[in-house]
């Protein structure tokens, strides 16, 4: 299905999961937007913090100068926080602790469903997912809007014009994913 409007949306091209998720943008035809630069995010309508290792992706940020021009984006556009994007989104960080932009009131345990080895795949509203080394998310007010569970963990939240998943849909190859639909709608409603 091709949505109304056409967006370009961004991911986060650092660190971590990156161009899976190209197929699933195109899919909804939308255009995708590897983002290194400054001038690379000036591009795009919403951002896509991908999973990865959030404190490679924080010492990136920082050496490449990202931080405050991040955190003025942040501010006006849709971002999806996914596995380690989760973690850079949360308020407080456990597990160890660790710096974060605080942008969603949450507090996320990093790889609380265990290592690389416990990885493993769910079904999310049918569609297959896959949870490697995801964090876990604690919501710490009722404005946040939980999509799904995982038992009784939340694991898709939307609060105001963010959205973060503590799993990866871009691994499976349907295109596009429930999640990057509901992204595309989350830049809609802003635009």
């Amino acid at each position: 299905m091709t949505p109304n409007n056409n967006f370009t949306i961004g991911v986060l091209a650092l660190q971590g999961c990156v161009y899976p998720h190209r197929p699933h943008i195109e899919a909804m035809g939308d255009a995708f937007k590897a983002v290194k630069t400054e001038q690379d995010l000036k591009q795009v309508d919403g951002l896509i913090l991908p999973g990865g290792e959030s404190t490679t992706m924080l010492k990136l940020i920082n050496a490449f100068k990202l931080k405050d021009v991040l955190v003025e984006y942040f501010k006006d556009h849709p971002v999806w926080g996914i596995c380690a994007g989760t973690i850079l989104m949360a308020k407080t960080v456990t597990n160890p602790e660790q710096d974060s932009f605080g942008l969603i009131n949450m507090d996320v345990e990093r790889n609380s469903y265990g290592r690389q080895l416990e990885s493993t795949h769910y079904k999310i509203e049918g569609y297959p997912v896959s949870f490697i080394r995801a964090p876990r998310i604690s919501c710490n007010t009722p404005d946040i809007h939980v999509h799904a569970r995982r038992d009784d963990d939340p694991v898709w939240i939307e609060y105001d014009h963010y959205m973060a998943t503590t799993f990866h849909p871009e691994m499976t190859l349907q295109f596009p994913s429930p999640m990057h639909t509901a992204f595309h709608n989350l830049i809609a409603d802003k635009n």
